[in-house]
C-alpha cells in the first residue's frame, strides 16, 4: 500500500562534499540522478518560463515534466517540490514523465510546499487544491473531469464536454503507487490511499483507505 521513493532526505546538497563521494560510491545509480538533474536545470527553468510557471525555492526535478498551461488558467506551486519524471529516478519505475495540466480558461491548479510525484498525472479543468507535505505515488492521476460526456448525443456535439468537480487534498496524504482520484473527491489532511485504488467518494482524515472503489479500512493512530 506504500510507493517507494528514491529518498530525497539522503541528497547532498553539494556535488562535491563528503555525503556526495559516499552516496557515488554506495549508490551510484542516486548520483546519476542528481548528475543528470543539474545538467537539466537550466532546461527546466527554461520549461517553466515559457509556460508562465514562476520556478520555486528548492525545486527539483529528476526529467523533465509536461507542462500544459491554459494561459488564462493559475498554477501555483510552493517551495520544495520534487517530480520523478525518468524511469530510473524511482525504482517503481514511471512509465512517463509527470504531467501538470491546466485545460481551460478559468481552471486553477494551487499545490502547497513539499510536494512530490513519480510519473504521474493532475489534469484540471474546474479546480485541484493540494495541501504541503502530500506526496503521489508512481504513475497515479489526479483529475477534475470526466473528459467526455456520458451520453452518445452530447459526445457528438461536444467531445471534450465531461462534468467537472473541484478536488481537494488535505496536508500530509500520501497516495499509492497506480491511484486514481476522480473529480468532486475530497482526501482529508494525513490519510493514506492504498496502491491501486480508484477515489470516487471523500475519504476523511486521518484514515487508510483502499480498494475500487476506496473504502476506509481503519485509522491512523
Amino acid at each position: 500500500m506504500t510507493d517507494i521513493q528514491d529518498n530525497p532526505t539522503n541528497v547532498p546538497q553539494s556535488l562535491f562534499s563528503v555525503e556526495a563521494m559516499r552516496l557515488t560510491l554506495d549508490t551510484p545509480w542516486k548520483a546519476i540522478n542528481e548528475i543528470e538533474r543539474m545538467l537539466l536545470l537550466p532546461l527546466a527553468r527554461l520549461q517553466c518560463a515559457l509556460a508562465g510557471v514562476a520556478w520555486g525555492a528548492g525545486w527539483k526535478l529528476y526529467g523533465l515534466p509536461i507542462i500544459q498551461k491554459h494561459r488564462r488558467s493559475t498554477l501555483t506551486i510552493g517551495a520544495g517540490m520534487e517530480l520523478r519524471s525518468t524511469a530510473r529516478s524511482n525504482p517503481l519505475g514511471a512509465n512517463r514523465p509527470c504531467i501538470l495540466s491546466t485545460r481551460r480558461a478559468g481552471a486553477v491548479l494551487t499545490i502547497g510546499s513539499g510536494f512530490g510525484m513519480t510519473g504521474g498525472s493532475i489534469v484540471v479543468e474546474e479546480r485541484v487544491t493540494i495541501g504541503s507535505r502530500v506526496v503521489i505515488g508512481a504513475n497515479s492521476v489526479v483529475s477534475d473531469t470526466d473528459f467526455h460526456p456520458l451520453t452518445v448525443t452530447r459526445r457528438q456535439t461536444d467531445f471534450l464536454d465531461g462534468a467537472t468537480a473541484p478536488v481537494v487534498i488535505g496536508d500530509d496524504v500520501f497516495i499509492g503507487m497506480g491511484t486514481l482520484v476522480l473529480k468532486g473527491v475530497t482526501i482529508g489532511a494525513g490519510s493514506v490511499i492504498g496502491a491501486g485504488s480508484v477515489v470516487t467518494r471523500d475519504i476523511p482524515a486521518g484514515v487508510i483507505a483502499a480498494g475500487n472503489p476506496a473504502q476506509v479500512l481503519r485509522t491512523i493512530p
